[in-house]
């Protein structure tokens, strides 16, 4: 959805908006192998109609999409009207990209069929989309941080090292890119859209969209919890969790993550401990820092 919203607002910046006729999108390896399944084609007309991931609604979009097959029609950017066949204008590819698995080519053509603009870009993960420009620029974010790390173990040798807790080493890893200002805001906004989330997952009936028709589970379990059991708050643990990946198979808003969006781990654990582990009182040396 970012890639193709990207590309819909470089044809409107450009001044190309008026002359399309239409537009292709072609998704490899990754993306084409798990496309229909993963919903990534109906993310791809939301985004050319300008849709972003932060704020479109489920539920409406699942129709919006539902209706642009129909029609065969698309609001390029939102102000333009195409011609838009999801069979014939998403192509789907096994074949990996040079770059990243994960890449897609976008392509708008006139009237007469000539090509207008081609974009590439790669979905590197994180949410994190870049175009091929970025690509060959060669630069690295973790050139620009005080405290570069590859893996898990060099993370927590650096918080050793210097004293201070993980969260605190990655808020001067943020504050060094220039993110200080919106951090605490940026993060909020992640925990209010995990909230929303698990919220609507344990809320949501009925089966899962596809083939194997699959029942959800989260808010049925919920209803069986007992307080008076030992493990009550780890059963909600699993339960937040459930609700969460029945959400991402569902096609509603996660927060991407590492096993968020296969296991909803990190929102359950966030849950988990918002709801059941007491807050303890801040010290003076871990204020000051």
């Amino acid at each position: 959805m970012r890639a193709a919203g990207r590309f819909a607002r470089h044809l409107a910046a450009d001044g190309l908006l008026p002359n399309v006729a239409r537009v292709q999108a072609e998704l490899y390896g990754s993306l084409g192998a798990t496309g229909a399944g993963h919903g990534t084609p109906g993310a791809v007309m939301l985004g050319l109609e300008g849709s972003a991931p932060e704020t479109v609604d489920p539920r409406l979009a699942r129709v919006r999409v539902e209706e642009i097959r129909d029609s065969k029609q698309l609001l390029l950017a939102g102000t333009h009207t195409i011609e838009f066949d999801h069979t014939a204008d998403i192509v789907l590819s096994l074949h990996a990209t040079a770059f990243h698995s994960n890449g897609m080519v976008f392509s708008a053509f006139d009237g007469a069929g000539d090509a207008l603009s081609r974009r590439v870009y790669y979905s590197v993960g994180g949410g994190f989309v870049v175009d091929e420009s970025e690509t060959k620029s060669g630069a690295r974010e973790d050139s620009a941080v005080p405290y570069p790390f590859n893996t898990a173990a060099e993370l927590v040798r650096l918080a050793t090292e210097n004293a201070c807790s993980i969260a605190e080493l990655m808020a001067r890893n943020e504050a060094a890119l220039g993110r200080e200002p919106d951090l605490r805001a940026g993060l909020l906004r992640i925990w209010a859209a995990m909230r929303e989330c698990v919220e609507a997952g344990l809320t949501a009936t009925g089966t899962l969209p596809g083939a194997l028709r699959v029942r959800r589970r989260a808010r049925l379990l919920a209803e069986t919890l007992d307080p008076d059991d030992p493990l009550y708050a780890m059963d909600w643990l699993t339960v937040y969790a459930l609700a969460v990946n029945e959400e991402n198979a569902g096609g509603g808003r996660v927060v991407t993550a590492p096993t968020n969006g296969a296991a909803g781990v990190i929102p359950a654990v966030l849950h988990y401990y918002s709801r059941f582990v007491p807050v303890r009182p801040t010290t003076a040396s871990s204020s000051s820092s």
